[in-house]
């Protein structure tokens, strides 16, 4: 199992003006602790289950760029962007520039969007679930035909394009991998079976559900199962003074039985960087052979 640094928080001591220096060190920490991936959400707005909307929330693909710069091995993504957000031609392009900056180490992390409040805060349209829906899986083509060799136009329900010109092309191939977050059984795990590298799920006790709904999809969509790689939302939460790692590594454990191949984890009080170290002299190693 492999393990990625999922960013979530910036209200860190310091405030804006050691933001920069701050998440350069957290950066670093966690490549050298032996995390594989980095993620960003892509909101605007602090969401609830971490803080109140007024902290402190720093745009996506504009964070990823700097991490770029200041990494070289970890690989970069949100978890998840959402589609109301930026035109899929947007998208396509930040994914794609961010990937030959970065070496090619880019994902594109992507989702049908859900928070109604932020969204009708700043302005962004957000249609219901359905169109939201169907807007996704138009996204997700427009990209991959931008991140082909082919220039023709796209017309879809909600998303038009005369041309569908795109350069330069990602380093990444056949393109940057897709990552669909959400475990809605009936559209959004069917969309990882059709058109995505990875799912990004929550644990919980319905998780095993999930997995099976995944795999029904993907036997409907002539896939194999094995082929979409399983990652899931986790929090490591190493304790006031390391006290709980062995816990990690026990959960951890059983995720992987599971046949959850990374863990996308938030740290708690990951600017402080000792519970990142910990995790890398501790957990990264414990769960290597996993």
């Amino acid at each position: 199992m492999q393990l990625g640094l999922h960013i979530s928080d910036f209200t860190w001591p310091g405030g804006a003006p050691e933001l920069r220096s701050t998440l350069r060190r957290v950066a670093a920490a966690a490549e050298e602790a032996g995390f594989a991936r980095i993620s960003v959400m892509d909101h605007f707005w602090q969401i609830g289950a971490i803080g109140p909307p007024e902290n402190e929330m720093l745009e996506a693909y504009t964070t990823l760029g700097y991490l770029a710069a200041h990494t070289e091995r970890v690989e970069l993504l949100t978890l998840v962007s959402g589609v109301i957000y930026r035109e899929p031609a947007l998208l396509a392009k930040a994914v794609s520039t961010l990937d030959v900056l970065s070496g090619g180490r880019a994902w594109l992390g992507i989702g049908a969007a859900w928070n109604e409040e932020e969204s009708r805060g700043l302005g962004f349209r957000f249609p219901s679930a359905r169109e939201r829906f169907e807007r996704l899986e138009e996204a997700i083509q427009i990209c991959l035909q931008l991140w082909s060799d082919e220039e023709a136009p796209y017309v879809g329900r909600h998303y038009e394009l005369g041309r569908t010109l795109h350069a330069p092309q990602p380093i990444s191939r056949p393109h940057p991998p897709i990552l669909i977050g959400g475990g809605g059984e009936r559209r959004t795990l069917r969309l990882v079976a059709r058109y995505a590298r990875a799912c990004n799920l929550f644990a919980g006790p319905d998780v095993k559900r999930k997995l099976d709904v995944l795999a029904e999809h993907c036997e409907r969509e002539g896939r194999p199962f094995e082929d979409v790689e399983k990652t899931v939302a986790y929090t490591f939460d190493v304790g006031a003074s390391g006290e709980r790692v062995d816990r990690i590594v026990d959960e951890l454990g059983e995720l992987a039985g599971l046949g959850f191949s990374v863990a996308m984890g938030r740290v708690v009080n990951a600017s402080a960087i000792w519970p990142i170290e910990l995790i890398g002299e501790r957990v990264v190693p414990a769960v290597a052979g996993l």
